[in-house]
Formats: structure tokens, C-alpha cells, sequence
């Protein structure tokens, strides 16, 4: 089934970005839960129809592995610790494993945001049995009303939690990513430049431990 993704329930699979705010500056919603994250980053980036906010030259987005390599996206190092909880008894021991806990611990902002939206709108995880289309409607009205709720509201109990325990990632939004060597082919030449600011940035990070 072309809705059924990873976890073998039926689902959509959403690319979203967000601030450091916790407000969500783009999304892309309505693909099949089996479509792979590169394929539908690919698409989001080549699309001008989509207005995907690309970063100014210099800047970058923090991205898991499941994304291609290339300028402007920053990914952590492979078959590498990662989360936050692997470091809990044994901390970095080398600069990859230094730049993978700050990615990490910065990227986790999407993980966190994504656990307020989910927590809040108990639909998505059960949506009922609309049209293909009244769904991608629910589910972009939820980020709508997630974005307006951050910025306008002066007291919320979700952000609130969130705020007050800043490490905190639900579970169940830790990324499922295996480590798929997808960075090849037409991604080799523009990777190589993120691959070098990426062991630049672990390298400062390892020396001011």
C-alpha cells in the first residue's frame, strides 16, 4: 500500500522545517508514508511552486540522515552516536561524537515541536477515514494553528513543558533513520563542501571540550 510507511500503519510522511522558536517555516505534506525523506527533500527543493526557504549563502539547515549531503544542509556523521541518550554514561569521546551531541541536541528543536503538535491534535494520530485531500487539509490546519498558538499565546501548558525541560524529546519523535550511504552520484561534488565545514565545526567543538 503506498500509505503504509515504515512503521507498517498507514501515514503521511511530512517534511517540515522549524525555527528555533518552535514555529514551523515550511511543510510539505501529503506524500505516502513509504516515500523515502530524500525523495520528498528533492522534490520540496526543486519545486518553485513550493517556495521552499532555502538558506543564504553561508547558512544551513540542521538535517538528519535521511537527507542528501549537500550545500546548505548540514547532516551529523555516520554510524556515529547521536542521540542524546547515548551520551548519558559515556560521553564524546572523539570529535565526530562532539559534533554529533551539539547537532543533536540543536536539531532536537524539530523533534520537540513535532511532539507538541502531535500532542495537541490527537487526529493525527488517528485520523479518521477522510479523503486523501480532507487529511492534507487537517494536517496543515494543525501546523497553521500550532505556528499561532507559539506566537500568540501568553500561557500554553505543551510549550510550557517543552521550555521548562529543554532536552526533552518524546520518544516517539526520535528518527528511525538507518544509515543509508545515499550521498552519491550527483551529491559528490556539492557534499564535499558541507564535509569539510562539518569536520571544521567538529574540530572547534573537540579542542574547547
Amino acid at each position: 500500500m503506498r500509505y503504509r510507511g515504515r512503521k507498517t500503519f498507514t501515514s503521511f510522511n511530512v517534511m517540515a522545517a522549524c525555527d528555533f522558536d518552535m514555529c514551523f517555516t515550511f511543510i510539505s505534506a501529503g506524500w505516502e508514508g513509504s516515500a523515502h525523506d530524500s525523495r520528498i527533500f528533492l522534490h520540496a527543493i526543486n519545486s518553485p511552486s513550493l517556495n521552499f526557504p532555502k538558506p543564504p549563502e553561508g547558512k544551513y539547515y540542521l538535517v538528519d540522515k535521511g537527507y542528501p549531503d549537500r550545500r546548505g544542509y548540514l547532516v551529523p556523521y555516520f554510524k556515529t552516536r547521536y542521540h542524546q541518550n547515548q551520551f548519558e554514561n559515556v560521553g564524546p569521546n572523539n570529535a565526530k561524537e562532539v559534533f554529533n551531541r551539539a547537532h543533536s541536541s540543536l536539531r532536537s528543536c524539530i523533534e520537540r515541536s513535532f511532539g507538541v503538535l502531535k500532542k495537541r491534535w490527537k487526529i493525527l494520530n488517528a485520523m479518521p477515514q477522510f479523503s486523501v485531500q480532507t487529511q492534507i487539509d487537517i494536517i496543515i490546519a494543525a501546523f497553521a494553528l500550532h505556528n499561532y498558538i507559539r506566537k500568540n499565546a501568553q500561557d500554553d501548558n505543551l510549550f510550557n513543558i517543552i521550555t521548562q525541560h529543554p532536552d526533552y524529546v518524546p520518544l516517539d519523535e526520535l528518527p528511525d533513520v538507518i544509515d543509508d550511504d545515499i550521498n552519491h552520484g550527483s551529491y559528490r561534488e556539492t557534499s564535499l563542501e558541507m564535509k569539510n565545514i562539518r569536520n571544521n565545526i567538529a574540530s572547534q567543538l573537540w579542542m574547547m571540550r
